[in-house]
Formats: structure tokens, sequence, C-alpha cells
């Protein structure tokens, strides 16, 4: 058995012969907590694919002697031609040695952009095939997401409930001001939300966040708003993105069976840039993670940027102590660079030396040491965009090309500078980035009245529409809808469409009923209809294609 155990790990360690010795030990290290301290192009994703291939494919096999059944001799003279390269029959390879593999849908994988958990499904695909389905890979608000759609409904809410973005709580936000007199150039709605999503991250109730205020007032209007905007979301069966993740930690405190559920589904957690969790991201990964210990963290406290959205660096610094579950908890270091030549790691080492809390590694690559970094200082934004682009010039007239050259910079408006240099020098130039799709005004409109179809008490988004296109009800009128909706407690779909039997409502109601019918109609197609069909029928019945066309 020891002869079968040491072959066996040798052609584990053949199959994953592309990584390096500390990536191989992250993707062996399967049970447990786990730390994983990527530094910058280390290969953190490469680990996460290839650490879930081996949970699935071969399982705990590299770290333990147990097998199912005793190996025969020609397995062992398989193993032996594995390693010698006679053979690279990967089936066969896991027939032999795999023990305790993990079903795919017992993994979590949590990203912190659409970006990464898209790249990570993709790479997973590519990899594993049809045996990679099941995997969950999401972003926090995602997973949680998920998870609401399915439990909301003991929480109070119907899992209809719309999500709002930035630009629907800045409206919330300025109504309640409105409401409640308080004036938006001492109290600006975007400063109000700040300070709400920074009482969220801490898992703050509003009633605990007045509390805290000690008399304070501007905490205390700020509190008082909280607890409003609130109010408004239940009532409009609504969530921002900071609840999706404290409605869940809630569901998960407040409902033991459900938590339970969730522990027995997603046995395996990983969490990446973990450096940038918050507390409370850090309490629902803790909540999931607490009955199986399987719980994987990757990333670099090195690289934390995000204390100014409730990023704590604890999280990370703190990991041995908070998850030391008398499991074998681990700490690997990746350290090993594939991105950069070594005079830019020397500058980076040396620089991020001085910070302070911080775990302590060394990036090293095997790429050679590459040109020298050079650093400039400019005496102005204007002396600097000519030092952007007489750099330019010069690689122009040693053969480079343009598009060799990209210049990144903190904020957009340090572009000005660079590009009035490159007109005057006549260097083409092309800037990246822009409005983004879901942020243009009829994307918007479209997925407005899409939510108020799902969600009939969505008024916040039925207000952004039951205007547009122009069908003569003003602000006076809405306004009466939303107190009539607020008192009856009714729909504001079925209000419109008796709005002539309300007194307040009845000299608007030629232009309410109509829209009231309409969404209604959308309403019944919509259980009906595939999404695409549905879109087509939206666009003629509200009048939204007529009035682009009309716009050219």
């Amino acid at each position: 058995m020891e002869q079968f155990t040491a072959l066996k790990r040798k052609a584990l360690e053949k199959y994953f012969s592309r990584m390096n010795d500390q990536q191989r030990k992250a993707v062996f290290k399967i049970k447990g907590p786990l730390l994983i301290l990527a530094g910058a192009g280390s290969g953190k994703t490469t680990v996460l694919v290839n650490r879930i291939a081996n949970m699935i494919y071969f399982g705990n096999a590299y770290n333990t002697e147990q097998t199912y059944g005793t190996p025969s001799e020609q397995d062992i003279q398989f193993l032996k031609d594995y390693i010698d390269g006679k053979t690279n029959d990967a089936s066969t390879l896991a027939d032999i040695v795999a023990y305790d593999c993990i079903k795919p849908w017992s993994i979590l994988a949590i990203t912190f952009t659409n970006k990464a958990a898209g790249e990570l499904k993709e790479r997973l695909a590519g990899m594993l095939g049809e045996a990679g389905q099941g995997i969950t890979a999401a972003t926090f608000h995602s997973a949680c997401a998920r998870i609401l759609r399915r439990e909301c409904d003991k929480l109070g809410f119907s899992n209809s409930f719309t999500i709002y973005d930035s630009d629907d709580s800045q409206r919330t936000v300025k109504s309640i001001l409105r409401e409640l007199d308080i004036s938006e150039k001492m109290f600006p709605p975007r400063t109000i939300l700040s300070e709400i999503s920074h009482a969220k991250d801490l898992l703050q109730e509003p009633d605990e966040y007045i509390a805290s205020a000690a008399g304070d007032y501007r905490n205390l209007t700020i509190g008082k708003v909280y607890k409003h905007y609130q109010k408004k979301l239940k009532a409009a069966n609504a969530m921002d993105f900071d609840d999706m993740i404290c409605h869940t930690v809630k569901l998960f405190e407040q409902f033991p069976d459900v938590l339970d559920h969730y522990q027995n589904l997603y046995k395996y957690i990983m969490v990446d840039e973990y450096q940038d969790t918050n507390k409370a991201q850090f309490r629902l990964v803790s909540l999931l993670s607490q009955k199986f210990h399987n719980l994987c963290v990757v990333g670099d406290d090195d690289q934390s940027i995000y204390k100014f959205r409730g990023a704590t660096i604890e999280n990370i610094l703190n990991f041995e102590e908070q998850f030391d579950c008398n499991a074998d908890t681990d700490v690997i270091k990746l350290e090993q660079n594939y991105r950069s030549t070594q005079n830019i790691l020397n500058c980076a080492n040396q620089l991020i030396s001085n910070n302070q809390g911080r775990k302590g590694k060394n990036l090293w690559t095997a790429s050679g040491d590459g040109e020298k970094v050079t650093v400039y200082k400019a005496s102005s934004e204007r002396s600097e965009a000519k030092f952007v682009a007489d750099t330019i010039l010069e690689d122009i007239n040693k053969g480079r090309k343009y598009n060799d050259h990209a210049i990144l910079y903190r904020m957009n408006a340090q572009s000005n500078a660079l590009e009035q240099t490159f007109i005057q020098s006549g260097i083409p130039y092309k800037i990246i980035g822009g409005l983004k799709f879901y942020d243009r005004k009829e994307i918007k409109d479209i997925l407005a009245y899409l939510s108020v179809i799902n969600n009939h008490f969505d008024f916040l988004r039925l207000r952004r529409i039951i205007n547009e296109p122009k069908r003569g009800i003003g602000e006076a009128t809405v306004n009466a809808l939303e107190q009539i909706t607020s008192d009856l407690g009714d729909s504001p779909i079925h209000i419109m469409q008796e709005a002539d039997m309300l007194a307040p409502l009845v000299k608007r109601s030629k232009q309410l009923m109509p829209v009231g019918d309409m969404l209604s109609e959308l309403t019944e197609l919509s259980d009906t209809l595939p999404l695409a069909e549905l879109l087509d029928k939206l666009l003629d019945m509200t009048g939204y294609k007529r009035h682009l066309e009309m716009q050219g």
C-alpha cells in the first residue's frame, strides 16, 4: 500500500505538473480552512480552477492512504507508466486513485465581479466540460439573490422583489427628504446613502444606528432617513444591493433550518479577493462554512483598496484565529509572478514593504530582470502629458506601434490634459470606457417597465415610466396616486384601473386607466410569452418603440 500511495501522489503531481510547488499544494488541500495569499500575477484563477478540478476528478486522493478496494498489480503498473509519460489517460487515472470526490453542486465559488465569475465559469467549462456543470460560481450579490428568491417570504418579501440600483435609491432618499422637510443641501442624498451603505456593511439596523448616534444631530437625521428608507423598500417589495447580503445573513441567523439546508448544499466554499470583504460578507461566509469548515479564501493583503467601501483587512490578517476550528488550517503563499519582470517586482516589493499590518511575502519571477522602471516627476499635468506624448513619439521613431502603449489614470478627469496634448502631437488615441449599457436611459426605462410588470408595488420604477413616453400624467397626479396607494395598501396598477371612481384622480382618469389596463395586460402576457416576445409586445403596447423611432 505504501508503494501505491507514493505512486499515486507522483501521478497526481504529474497531472498538475504545469503548476509550481505552492500552487499544487493549494490544489491538493481540499479539507478544512485554507488561506491562499496570492500575490499579483501569481496565477490565482489557475489555482482555483485546478483546485476545483482536483476536487471533482480525484477528491482527497493526494492526502489520504485510503482507497476503494485493494490496488492491483495492473493499477500499480498503470501509475508507473503514467509517471513515465507512457500514457496520459486521465480517466483511468481517476478510476484508480480517486477517493472521496466532491459533487459539483456542493461547491460554491464566490467572486467580487460578474466578469470574474464569468471567467471562472468559462475556464471551468473548458477544463471540466460536463463534469463541471452544477458548480455555483457567482458574486456575493448574485449568490444571495438566488437564495432570497427562494426564501425571502420568511422575511416578509415576495419572490418577485425588485432590486434597486443606485439611481433608484437616490430617488427614494430624495422623496423621503421632501416628506420629512430636510434640506438636500445640508444632507445630500449621496452622502446619506453612503452612510446607510456603511451601516449595512456593519450589519447595523436603523434603530441600532440611531442608538449609536448619541445625540449627534447629523447622525440622528441620517438614522431617521435610514429608517424611512427601509420602510419604503419593504412597502415596495424591494431591496438595494447591500440588503441582498444583510437580508441573507438575517435569514440564516433567524431561521436555523434554512441555514442548515444551505450548509448541507454548499459543503465546499471558495471566496476570491478576500481582502476586500466587509463585516456582512464575513458573517455570511462564516455562517455558511461553520458546519463543515471547508472554506478556502484567496486574497492579497497588499492589494486591499476598498476600505472606503467598508472592506476590513482584518478578515485576511486574522483568518487563522477566526477559523481555528480544530481543523488543519493552512496558509499558502503564491509568490511566483507570471506577469511582470523582476525589476518591476523589486520596485513593488520595496514600496509595499512600508505597509503596516500585512502578512508579508516577496514576489519573484523567472522571466528575467527586464527593463528598468523610469520614474518621472512632472511640475504640472500639462508637463506630465507632454512627457507621455514625447515618450510615445520616441518609441514610434524606434519602430514601435501606437497600440503598443497604454495609459492608466486614476480618474476620468485626468484624461483631459492627455487628450489635448495627443491632439496637438498628432497621436491617435482611444478612450476605453464610457456609459455602460445598463446605464443608458432607454435600457433603464425598459427594465423599469419589466420591474413594474413583475412587482406591481414597485412605485419607484412606475414613477419613472408612467409618463414615458409622454401621456399627460404630471407630478401632482403621480403624487396623488402614490398617496392613495399608500392609504389603501393596494397596488398602483389596480388604483389606476379604477381612477374614474377616485375623486383625487378622476380628472386624469382618461390618462391613468389605459396605463393601468396596459400594465395589467402585460402582466398576464408575462406568464405565457417568452421574454423576447414579451419585450416586443411591451415596446409596441407602451408606444416606446414608436417613441424611439421618432427620435431617429
